[in-house]
C-alpha cells in the first residue's frame, strides 16, 4: 500500500509519538529515549537495519533552507554524483556489543565472523556483512523474547580500514520492532577523522526495555567504544578476506 492510498484511506499513526506521515520515532539530542515496553514492543524480534548513501566529497551534508525561498529543492536528491566531484570508498559495518544479565559480554559484528545466534546467548544475530552500501544494508536481529537474560545491547557503526568519511555518507539506524513505528536515528554530524560511532544502546532496567540514543563518535575502533562504555573486552587487529563486486 503506498503513501498516496493512505491519504486516501486517512490513515494515521499507531502511535502518537510517530509521524503520522511516515509512521516512524525520530530519535534526537532532545527526544532521545524511547521506551519498547510502554509501546507493547518488548517482545519479539528486534530488527536492526544500518544503511547508507555516499555523498561526493565536497558535499558535507544536507542543505537545508526555506522551501518558500527555494520551492523546488525538495526535489533535489540529497546524494549528487559530478565528474568534477571525487568519491570515497567507505565500508561501514553493523555491530552490536552485549552484556546478558548472567555476566557474559562479547561482540557481534562482521569482522572476524562473530555473527551471534537468535535462540541461544547472545539473542543477536547479524544477517551478513554488505560491504558496498546496497539498498537493504546490514541488519541484525534482537530475540526480546529472552530479554530477561539481555542487560544491555550497544548498537555501533564503524568504518573498516578505509578512509574515515561519515561525513560523506549518509547512514541511517532503524529499529523495527515487533509492534508500533520504527526508530531512526541519523548520522549526520560532522566528524570527518571518526573511524567509529556508538549510535543506540539498548537497556533491559528492572523489566523495562528502552532504547537511547548515544550518537557518540570516536577516533578509534571497538577498543575506544568498549572503553567509553566500560565493557572490558580485550580486542586485536582483525582482517576481511578480499572480495569482488
Amino acid at each position: 500500500m503506498g503513501f498516496w492510498d493512505d491519504l486516501w484511506r486517512g490513515r494515521s499513526a499507531d502511535f502518537d509519538s510517530g509521524s503520522a506521515a511516515t509512521n516512524a520515532i525520530e530519535l534526537t539530542k532532545r527526544n532521545h529515549t524511547v521506551s519498547l515496553t510502554k509501546q507493547g514492543a518488548a517482545t519479539g524480534h528486534l530488527r536492526i537495519n544500518l544503511s547508507w548513501r555516499m555523498r561526493s566529497a565536497d558535499i558535507g551534508g544536507p542543505q537545508r533552507g526555506s522551501l518558500l525561498r527555494h520551492p523546488f529543492r525538495t526535489f533535489k536528491p540529497e546524494v549528487v554524483q559530478a565528474h568534477t566531484q571525487s568519491m570515497v570508498n567507505v565500508d561501514l559495518d553493523l555491530g552490536v556489543l552485549y552484556e546478558l544479565t548472567d555476566g557474559t559480554k562479547g561482540v557481534v559484528q562482521p569482522l572476524g565472523s562473530f555473527f551471534g545466534a537468535l535462540n541461544a546467548p547472545p539473542y543477536v544475530r547479524l544477517s551478513g556483512d554488505d560491504r558496498f552500501g546496497s539498498a537493504s544494508g546490514e541488519t541484525a536481529y534482537v530475540n526480546l523474547d529472552h530479554r530477561d537474560d539481555i542487560k544491555r545491547l550497544l548498537v555501533f557503526v564503524y568504518i573498516y580500514d578505509q578512509t574515515p568519511a561519515f561525513d560523506r555518507t549518509h547512514a541511517i539506524i532503524t529499529l523495527y520492532p515487533s509492534n508500533g513505528p520504527r526508530i531512526e536515528i541519523g548520522l549526520d554530524e560532522r566528524h570527518p577523522q571518526a573511524r567509529s560511532c556508538a549510535v543506540v544502546m539498548i537497556q533491559n532496567n528492572k523489566g523495562e526495555v528502552s532504547v537511547r540514543r548515544e550518537v557518540k563518535f570516536v577516533y578509534g575502533f571497538q577498543a575506544e567504544l568498549d572503553r567509553l562504555y566500560g565493557w572490558g573486552l580485550q580486542w586485536g587487529r582483525g582482517y576481511k578476506t578480499k572480495v569482488e563486486r
